[in-house]
């Protein structure tokens, strides 16, 4: 199929423009700065430059397309409301995507967005949910949770370089998937009729909290953590602080996210419909516990031979 991808330079985009290549597709990506995307070019996709506050740009990026596979949030960077980033633009492409009568639409949602509503990207999610439930697209929506890669800077590399780990609210257990198996569901969509005007939860095999994500980074680092837990009430503070300046008002809208993976309500969800209805192997699903050894092996074993090296450059200079 001719694959229209939004936000392929993102961390599951990337991963979803590589698959759809690699399962045959002629993938085209919308990027805001081709110079950035040099890669996905590499790989095989077309490169256009748009974006989603330009409907015209969106126009020219449709032409030709006969499915669209959304996966692009606001950046923590973006200045102003993600309300402003995120739903204007879901809205701009929803409706070039009629004009230019795209009928298939895949969308990247988040799991139990319509029990927090009053968290702006999870409202955001839901509200897209639902305008494309009324609509006449061929949707398919998944509704992930947070990416086992997000752990690297959070948990993992803090471990081994014996900084602080930072834990906010009560531990909530999350079914955390790695964003290749997110990208395997997101690319099988677009063969799979029993996937057609429905949604399904994709999330990992099972489900972790803090502690044990810590725990398991501990073991294969060799070394001990230090756990810093923040109070609820310390980032409602912070949040109602960067919500009075208009720059920071992204900021507070993160910060309000929280809410979600501080609230102690498990994010997961049975998965067996899901892999039966995309035709997948959950045998193939990354399990958290390898992925972050295999991590911690491939850095480890980088270490060693840098200091191996350092070691043959002393021996150099040595008089004898």
């Amino acid at each position: 199929m001719q694959v229209l991808v939004i936000g392929a330079t993102g961390t599951l985009g990337r991963q979803i423009a590589r698959q759809a290549i690699d399962a045959g597709h002629q993938v085209r990506c919308m990027v805001r700065s081709p110079r950035k995307a040099a890669f996905l070019q590499e790989w095989g996709c077309e490169l256009t430059r748009g974006d989603l506050l330009e409907p015209g740009s969106l126009d020219y990026a449709l032409e030709g397309q006969e499915a669209v596979i959304d996966a692009a949030t606001a950046r923590a960077t973006d200045p102003g409301s993600s309300y402003d980033t995120d739903w204007t633009g879901k809205l701009n492409l929803l409706n070039a995507c009629e004009r230019a009568g795209v009928k298939r639409f895949v969308f990247v949602s988040l799991l139990d967005a319509d029990k927090h509503r009053d968290v702006p990207l999870m409202d955001i999610k839901y509200c897209t949910e639902q305008a494309l439930i009324q609509s006449d697209f061929d949707y398919t929506i998944l509704r992930s949770v947070a990416f086992m890669q997000g752990l690297i800077s959070q948990v993992a590399i803090p471990v081994l370089e014996n900084q602080t780990v930072w834990v906010s609210g009560t531990p909530t257990p999350i079914a955390y998937m790695n964003t290749q198996d997110v990208a395997r569901f997101a690319v099988a969509a677009l063969g799979r009729a029993e996937t057609v005007r429905q949604a399904f939860p994709v999330v990992g095999p099972r489900a972790w909290n803090t502690g044990e994500i810590t725990q398991l980074c501990e073991k294969y680092a060799g070394k001990s953590a230090r756990v810093f837990r923040v109070r609820p009430f310390l980032l409602r503070v912070m949040q109602g602080v960067a919500s009075f300046f208009e720059p920071a008002v992204n900021v507070a809208e993160r910060l309000a996210f929280d809410k979600v993976v501080g609230g102690g309500v498990a994010l997961n969800a049975p998965m067996e419909a899901s892999y039966a209805a995309f035709g997948l192997d959950p045998e193939q699903t990354t399990g958290l516990e390898s992925y972050l050894r295999e991590y911690y092996d491939t850095i480890l074993k980088r270490l060693r031979e840098m200091e191996a090296d350092l070691d043959k450059d002393a021996k150099k200079k040595l008089p004898f």
